[in-house]
């Protein structure tokens, strides 16, 4: 159950806190190609799944990196909720670094900061979040991304 927040002053106070992770989710080939159908990316390492298996260093199909970071709009709002805002927009991202690859079958959660919160002239916000996509039993994540939103009241 996602934490719930009213409003910019809500989220200011959460500056710097851990805001908890998503439920896993199981990343399928289904969804790996629908996602390489969706941007044009077919590399085999996606989307063969037999020459993934005998070709790949990875031991089958993997998912593609933006499908892992793409996932965030899913997952955040199973963590925080913002009530009282007229509008959100994802404005853009910092660093994004991907130092794992994502097996399909396997599972994946997120996990989310809030990095800082500075105020916009009027009624808005920009935030910006560190988001960790986690794969289970993994040592490494399979994303870490700086993300940034604007928020309206």
């Amino acid at each position: 159950m996602a934490r719930e927040v009213d409003g910019i002053a809500g989220l200011e106070a959460l500056v710097g806190d851990h805001l908890g992770f998503s439920e896993w989710l199981e990343i399928t080939q289904d969804r790996v190609n629908t996602f390489a159908d969706a941007t044009g990316d077919h590399q085999w390492i996606h989307t063969d799944v037999e020459r993934a298996k005998a070709e790949s260093p990875f031991g089958g199909p993997i998912a593609h990196g933006y499908l892992t970071l793409s996932l965030g709009p899913v997952l955040m709002p199973t963590i925080l909720s913002v009530r009282g805002m007229r509008m959100g927009v994802n404005y853009g991202t910092g660093k994004v670094r991907f130092p794992s690859p994502v097996p399909v079958g396997s599972r994946v959660r997120l996990g989310a900061r809030l990095d800082s919160l500075e105020r916009l002239p009027g009624d808005g916000a920009q935030v910006q979040m560190t988001f960790t996509f986690e794969i289970e039993d993994a040592p490494k994540p399979a994303c870490v991304a700086e993300i940034i939103f604007r928020y309206y009241e």
